[in-house]
């Protein structure tokens, strides 16, 4: 990148800054004709100078000019013009000041356009060039940044610098001639009026820029007191366990709250000049004009000066002043963004930037198909310079399992990521069929090798999307683009290749389906589901299937076999007499199974309209209750929930079971609830405000009769609910119809989960195992319908939340493995990748892997050296160094590090 801002502008705007030096030189004549016509309209039109006879006439519009001495000095007319009278004449000339004033306006449109653009492309530029350094920084640098300053810099602090590059040069020249302009304007109309507002105008331009100075130091404070600031808070977000954990939350207020302070600090200085220096500025521009008024009203009075050309000077100064300050304006600004420009440029300049050509794109790189692989005298020196690697060397089949193992800080992490080539080695070389992989570019080593570390990340995006992102390493098939995304495509790829941006398209087919050994998307599934089981996730991707909501693309595919499920579940529980432990949905029954919610709406809420917390505060629900005469009972039945809670529930400490079995109120809520109870002692249910109504009237929709057993719900309270349900359907509101999918026995819910959806009622309270006999029950009916595939494919279509948040860290850690596995690596490098599993799970995934790639090279960083038995070679590492190397059984009888590391395991 070009380390001087204007060095960058120059380099990559250039011809588009040209293009607008044209339209500025235009607009500046144009400018100077609508100051001189004032003059000519109130001189010759209004005062009649050109008129000095009633019938007299004037020229309009004549073109002439004299040559040269040197020519000859003969007059030149190039259009005589049109003869008009005094009121066409006036006419003429304040139409014609019109157009000028319309095309000048039109001529700052083009310019103001063309510069957006430019500023817009720039900045495109800039933030693609400074991601892709990201992308291309050795990891040992982001252990110094933090990703929030990161991204703040890039979306952020580089912000300005767009607006600045399309003001970088035409804003000088355009607001520089205007000022000119105006100013030999009005020298040309009186000398002495001009002198004056030239002397004001270098005042301004020379005082106010170095009361101006502080303002850029404070400016560059403001700016690293923000990143830090966004810094700190990104690590309070990613560090909000230890947070809670520890009880620090008051001191992260504390040093939050003098941070705040810090930036108020510097932000009330910088406040106070700059408003100083406006007030300065403006003073300095209103004083020229009282002046104009006092000398050139003297010089009118005393016949030196016309009327016409005062008013004609006031009227250039006029505008004089505002291009002067924004001149000013400009020239902080340079200062400011040259500075941001410094920093970020700073901040992404590495010695050890990987060259562009290391993650150039390659069609069909040559990978190794077989051979060793060669360690020799591998080397890294860390950031504090101590040896992580000292002198590695040791050789492997690509047909080899490879353990490494070693007491703690051994180094075998750092081996681990020498090996796969994310860390680039101090010295010694590394081979892996042949191919120097220190030097070998990315589309060889992302492809050659499969690295999971012991803590890693996934998108937030499905695992379907995280699994076969490890394939996506070039556009395999082109996007089909028509009609308006036709154009659309097409006038983006322009601005792409003007931008200097990347030209491939993110809509086109990026999965390499043959990386992964398959032909397409049908065989892929049955790939993923392969690699799942490998790493035991097969079962918990099934679980997230049955409780997830199928999209609508599946949905229509999954409506019959859901429906055949159903009833298979239904004569399945009738068949072996246990049809009572779940009670089904029914239209003319009230499920005492299912929530006083769930048996009003009788359906399943989508989005927030119905959501059981917004229930009481719903002007439909509240109107079905009202027109069926339940409002009252609903907000008695409330009063005596809250009665019954706050008896319950006084005296017992946070987090006692009551408060998960009896979900109404939580333990925060109860003083809340207690001053309820009193106003309504003290003015009845009917005298409360409607807030302390809303939260009465909302605690029986949570109410559950066979699970709390409180006895609030009877028979005849039942058969009014039903006449709510039906009043409900029938009167629903079209605009709500989409906010509820209705239970149908013959139809499939698409807001409900399949498991809901089979079903179609709920495990009854109070039965010994119950929920557990009706999931295997459920497993079973779905592996006899052959639809344990479907389901497979929805769990995998399940969205993992940011960092893979909804996935248990071990299944975090299975899904990356999965993802490495997927693509089929040359080499499987795993470091500590199972160390988060219980040890059970950890051997038997590891027996499974071994199993999978058995005639396939794995280098597994253990965490347990027992494990090293399965492996065919060890590789036994101390304080950087390998101590030894071979068998496991030879090493353990050797009596060496091995033997005393099996011993503390």
């Amino acid at each position: 990148m070009e380390r001087s801002l204007f060095g960058f502008i120059i380099r990559y705007s250039k011809r588009d800054q040209l293009l607008i030096v044209p339209l500025v030189l235009a607009s500046m004549v144009v400018y100077f004709l609508s100051l001189d016509l004032p003059k000519t309209i109130i001189n010759q039109a209004i005062q009649g100078k050109s008129f000095p006879n009633p019938g007299s006439t004037a020229t309009f519009l004549s073109i002439h000019f004299s040559l040269p001495a040197f020519l000859g000095g003969r007059p030149v007319s190039l259009f005589e013009g049109f003869e008009l009278e005094r009121l066409p004449y006036l006419l003429a000339l304040t139409m014609a000041l019109l157009g000028t004033i319309v095309f000048n306006g039109w001529l700052k449109f083009q310019i103001n356009t063309m510069k957006g653009w430019m500023g817009e492309r720039m900045l495109r530029r800039l933030r693609y060039a400074l991601f892709d350094r990201v992308l291309r920084m050795p990891l040992p640098r982001f252990r110094r940044m933090k990703s929030a300053e990161i991204a703040s810099m890039i979306r952020d602090e580089v912000e300005p610098l767009g607006g600045f590059v399309g003001e970088s040069f035409v804003t000088p020249l355009l607001l520089g001639g205007q000022a000119l302009t105006a100013l030999f304007f009005i020298l040309y109309q009186n000398a002495a009026l001009g002198t004056m507002a030239l002397g004001m105008v270098t005042v301004q331009t020379v005082l106010i820029p170095r009361l101006r100075r502080r303002l850029l130091v404070l400016a560059k404070e403001r700016q690293i007191a923000g990143r830090q600031l966004a810094g700190r808070i990104a690590e309070c977000v990613d560090g909000v366990v230890e947070i809670h954990a520890h009880d620090t939350s008051n001191f992260e207020r504390a040093d939050i709250a003098a941070r705040l302070g810090k930036q108020f600090n510097i932000r009330f200085e910088f406040y106070q000049r700059k408003f100083l220096v406006k007030f300065l500025n403006n003073f300095l521009s209103q004083v020229t004009p009282f002046l104009f008024y006092l000398i050139g009203g003297y010089l009118v009075i005393v016949g030196k000066l016309n009327l016409g050309a005062l008013v004609a000077v006031i009227a250039a100064y006029k505008d004089l002043p505002s291009p002067v300050k924004e001149l000013i304006d400009w020239d902080q600004q340079r200062l400011d963004v040259q500075i941001k420009y410094a920093q970020v440029v700073e901040q992404f300049t590495d010695e050890d930037l990987a060259a562009p050509e290391t993650q150039a794109l390659i069609e069909r790189p040559q990978l190794p198909q077989g051979g060793r692989i060669v360690a020799s005298n591998l080397s890294l020196v860390d950031e504090s310079g101590a040896r992580a690697v000292d002198g590695i060397s040791f050789e492997a089949g690509l047909d080899e399992h490879v353990a490494i193992v070693g007491p703690h800080a051994c180094g075998a992490g750092e081996l681990a990521q020498l090996l796969a080539r994310l860390v680039t080695p101090s010295g010694g070389t590394i081979e892996i069929g042949g191919i120097d992989i220190t030097r070998a570019p990315e589309a060889v080593t992302g492809r050659a090798i499969g690295y999971v570390g012991s803590s890693s990340y996934l998108f937030p995006r499905s695992v379907r999307e995280n699994l076969v992102y490890a394939l996506k390493h070039r556009p395999v098939t082109e996007a089909a683009y028509q009609g308006d995304a036709q154009r659309e495509h097409a006038f983006q790829m322009r601005e792409a290749v003007r931008t200097g941006t990347s030209l491939l398209d993110v809509n086109a087919e990026w999965v390499d389906y043959a990386a992964a050994g398959v032909s397409g998307p049908s065989e892929m599934e049955a790939r993923i589901v392969e690699v799942l089981r490998v790493v035991d996730l097969d079962e918990t991707i099934f679980e997230l299937g049955l409780r997830s909501n199928a999209d609508a693309a599946r949905s229509g595919e999954l409506a019959e076999p859901a429906l055949s499920a159903r009833e298979a579940m239904r004569e399945r529980l009738g068949s072996l007499g246990i049809q009572d432990w779940v009670e089904r949905f029914d239209p003319a029954r009230f499920n005492r199974n299912a929530t006083l919610a769930e048996n009003l709406l009788f359906g399943t809420p989508i989005g927030k309209t119905f959501d059981i917390e917004n229930l009481a505060k719903n002007g439909y629900v509240r109107r079905v209750l009202q027109e069926t005469g339940l409002l009252g009972d609903v907000l008695r039945t409330g009063h005596k929930l809250a009665e019954t809670m706050v008896e319950l529930f006084s005296g017992l400490p946070p987090g006692h079971e009551f408060f998960e079995r009896f979900s109404f109120i939580r333990h925060e809520d109860l003083p809340n609830v207690k001053a309820i109870l009193a106003r309504a002692a003290d003015v009845g249910l009917q005298g409360l405000d409607e807030p302390a109504r809303n939260e009465l009237l909302g605690l029986p929709f949570k109410l559950i009769s066979a699970r709390h057993r409180l006895d609030l719900i009877d028979e005849a309270f039942e058969v009014r609910i039903l006449e709510a349900r039906r009043y409900f359907a029938a009167h629903l509101p079209p605009e709500m119809k989409g906010a509820v999918e209705l239970f149908d026995p013959a139809r499939y819910n698409n807001a409900a989960s399949l498991q809901d959806n089979i079903l179609f009622g709920k495990v009854v309270t109070g039965r010994a195992e119950a929920t557990a006999r009706i999931g295997a029950l459920l497993r079973q009916i779905l592996d006899e319908l052959g639809l344990r595939p479907l389901v497979l494919r929805i769990g995998i279509d399940y969205q993992v939340g940011v960092g893979g948040a909804r996935l248990s860290a071990a299944d975090r850690q299975k899904v990356a493995i999965a993802r490495a596995l997927l693509k089929r690596p040359a080499v499987l490098i795993l470091d500590q990748a199972t160390a988060l599993l219980d040890p059970a799970s950890q051997q038997r995934i590891v027996s499974r892997i071994l199993e999978y790639r058995k005639s396939q090279s794995v280098l597994w960083v253990l965490t347990q050296a027992g494990m090293a038995e399965r492996f065919g070679r060890v590789l036994v590492l101390d304080r950087g160094r390998l101590i030894e190397h071979g068998a496991f059984d030879e090493l353990k009888c050797a009596g060496g590090v091995l033997h005393t590391l099996l011993k503390s395991d």
